[in-house]
């Protein structure tokens, strides 16, 4: 075993020391989302009673149970196209060592460059005569726009990792690149869907300008939106507020928790799983 120094107390100390710098905020999101409305205690002295009934009074006043179907709606829908898309667009770039290659990927990451707000009032104009405002899929469209670059930037550098052993080798079988890609490739990319739709994920469930822009006026807002209904101009209900931002939560922090390993995995950007 090796000997207890110093160094080892001060690492403690400190990754202690991180930890509750972390939990110090979620502490006061809970604190505060268990007291009774109107209450002007410090948000970090505990409520002398607990006021559970703030988790179904955020619920029904923000109609949080349409807002989150919609949320999930346009979340998963966006996910299973960014990966679809974005998988079989890296393939190719990854592979092929053609001439125009380069350009093609170097293409794309325009995307990470350029800001995606420069581009609304053009969106909303073209989504308009589209006929896609106030409507999910229109949402869905823009953010396959807005996170498409980062997604194949994320699978092509993936991919080059991956020895072309593996296509030879199913070459070698008769495969054809497309049975190669989804028989072989695709399964070594788990690690790498794993970050791809947790980072994906919590950017589209956490956005609240492109909803509010591109769903005003329609019966479909998603969770963002849906809480900045406790704001008022001169008064803020900060009981139901947090009690909502928990509840908002809960799905992204369930998700991350199944996938932890795989996301690791990712950012390792290594084979084994």
């Amino acid at each position: 075993m090796k000997q207890y120094t110093w160094r080892t107390g001060v690492l403690q100390v400190v990754m202690i020391g991180v930890a509750l710098f972390v939990l110090v905020p979620v502490y006061i999101l809970v604190n505060t989302a268990l007291k009774p409305s109107g209450d002007r205690t410090s948000p970090l002295l505990p409520p002398t009673s607990p006021e559970w009934g703030n988790f179904p009074a955020a619920w029904e006043q923000a109609s949080l149970g349409s807002a989150l179907v919609s949320s999930t709606f346009v979340t998963v829908g966006t996910i299973v196209l960014l990966i679809a898309i974005g998988s079989l667009a890296a393939y190719p770039l990854a592979r092929i060592t053609a001439s125009w290659t380069p350009y093609v990927y170097y293409g794309f990451m325009l995307g990470l460059i350029v800001p995606s707000f420069l581009a609304l009032v053009p969106l909303y104009a073209t989504f308009r005569d589209l006929g896609l405002l106030a409507h999910p899929v229109g949402l869905i469209i823009l953010y396959l726009g807005e996170r498409g670059a980062f997604t194949i930037f994320l699978y092509t550098e993936f991919l080059r990792a991956v020895p072309k052993d593996y296509d030879e080798a199913a070459g070698i079988d008769g495969a054809d690149r497309l049975k190669t890609f989804w028989h072989v490739i695709l399964p070594l990319l788990r690690p790498v869907t794993g970050t791809v739709i947790i980072l994906n994920a919590v950017f589209i469930w956490n956005d609240f300008y492109a909803p509010l822009l591109f769903l005003s006026g329609s019966g479909s807002q998603t969770l963002p939106v849906a809480l900045f209904s406790f704001t008022g101009t001169y008064e803020v209900d900060w009981t139901l507020l947090f009690a909502a931002l928990i509840i908002a939560s809960l799905p992204m922090l369930i998700a991350f928790l199944v996938m932890q390993k795989a996301v690791f995995r990712g950012y390792a950007t290594g084979l084994k799983g």
